[in-house]
């Protein structure tokens, strides 16, 4: 006689299967409707409400009104939203800049929930800059009674090799030229971790927490002390080839004289970048300390012109990735994407005058929804995501 199966060896159900698959595809994702469940899946919808319905009597989900349409969205009523629930998994999300360190902790739905920031020459040194982001993950775990991390992950302002994770720069951050941070993330972490390029990282947090929320294909723009660009094409991060995709930040401004960090003349980031902007405004406010303006506070005819300016200069480089990329957002970050109006409005008006009509007629320009955060939201995003691979 056949004995029955014991519930640690029995096979789950039919229904319990397509629930699981179901539950999988809300976490991976984001603001999905039930209607969307059911052209993903292709059950019936009658299928896919019963499971949706388990699951948020399981709190495993939530189901709530949308915040807003992306493009192309009908006029009617808009569905309500399926999510996640958050579990008490952390995760460490690292935003390296070249002028400042930003750490925090993250859940396994890429949102996060504590952080810290510090000021930091990260160019300077990565031994130091590794060991002080090791240091505020520690505090911050401590602070929140977190015993363990899953992951963490990191952008730093450089190009960094995707298979590998081998810094290749001898010019934008050359002192970490040949190292390899996230290996060093893990010696001093004892977690795995994960560490590529911020503006990519950057896009990453727009795309599901900001500006770039109902897109699928968008440039990001960092805007500080360095520029890079981050791609998203077809609703996913691009990177290239070899992971360099989006260093824009040393494309020739053809008669510029301004003198760059790589040693030529008229690279984007020598003519448009926080100190440049910075030190055309100490010329006309010499009342201000030009290492601590904030470009967010100047609100006078004179800024207003310097700011846009830069933005022209910006656009018209953008312009061009636009023609090729044919996106439907420019989303600029950073400090100068923090600026206001005026930057924005030449970013604008500079596409307007060199992308073919067509395109610029479908690229919308706006700054980073996250404002200087976007970064740090896009490695807790991804390192959610890493939590279920």
């Amino acid at each position: 006689m056949l004995l029955p199966m014991s519930p640690s060896t029995a096979r789950p159900s039919l229904r319990d299967r397509t629930r699981e698959e179901v539950f999988a595809l809300i976490r991976d994702s984001r603001d999905l409707t039930r209607s969307s469940l059911v052209e993903l899946t292709g059950l019936p919808s009658s299928t896919v409400s019963h499971a949706v319905t388990r699951l948020l009597a399981e709190g495993r989900v939530t189901e709530s009104t949308a915040q807003g349409k992306g493009p192309g969205s009908g006029s009617g009523r808009p569905g309500l939203i399926l999510n996640a629930v958050a579990s008490a998994t952390r995760t460490g999300a690292i935003d390296f800049g070249h002028r400042h360190l930003k750490v925090g902790l993250g859940d396994d739905r890429g949102n996060v929930v504590d952080e810290e920031t510090v000021a930091l020459n990260v160019d300077l040194s990565p031994v130091t800059g590794l060991d002080e982001a090791a240091r505020l993950l520690r505090a911050l775990c401590e602070r929140n009674h977190v015993a363990s991390l899953a992951c963490v992950v990191g952008g730093v302002p450089g190009p960094i090799e995707a298979k590998t994770g081998l810094v290749c720069s001898t010019t934008t951050l050359s002192n970490w030229a040949g190292v390899f941070p996230a290996r060093e993330l893990e010696d001093r972490l004892g977690v795995p971790a994960l560490v590529v390029n911020d503006a990519s990282v950057g896009a990453v947090g727009e795309l599901y927490h900001g500006a770039g929320r109902g897109h699928r294909d968008f440039l990001y723009i960092k805007a500080s002390h360095g520029i890079g660009a981050g791609l998203v094409v077809n609703g996913q991060p691009y990177q290239g080839g070899s992971g360099f995709a989006g260093e824009i930040g040393h494309i020739i401004i053809s008669g510029r004289p301004e003198l760059c960090r790589c040693g030529n003349r008229g690279c984007l980031e020598a003519v448009v970048s926080v100190p440049s902007v910075r030190e055309q405004l100490s010329h006309t406010h010499p009342h201000l300390d030009p290492d601590s303006i904030e470009l967010a506070s100047l609100d006078d005819p004179i800024s207003a012109r310097i700011l846009n300016e830069a933005g022209r200069s910006l656009g018209a480089v953008l312009a061009g990735l636009c023609d090729l990329v044919n996106p439907t957002l420019l989303v600029i970050g950073g400090e100068l994407g923090s600026s206001g109006k005026s930057l924005i409005d030449g970013v604008r008006a500079s596409v307007n005058r060199f992308a073919q009509p067509a395109t610029s007629a479908a690229i919308t320009v706006l700054p980073a929804g996250l404002g200087r955060r976007a970064e740090l939201m896009g490695a807790a995003q991804m390192a959610g995501a890493l939590v279920h691979r």
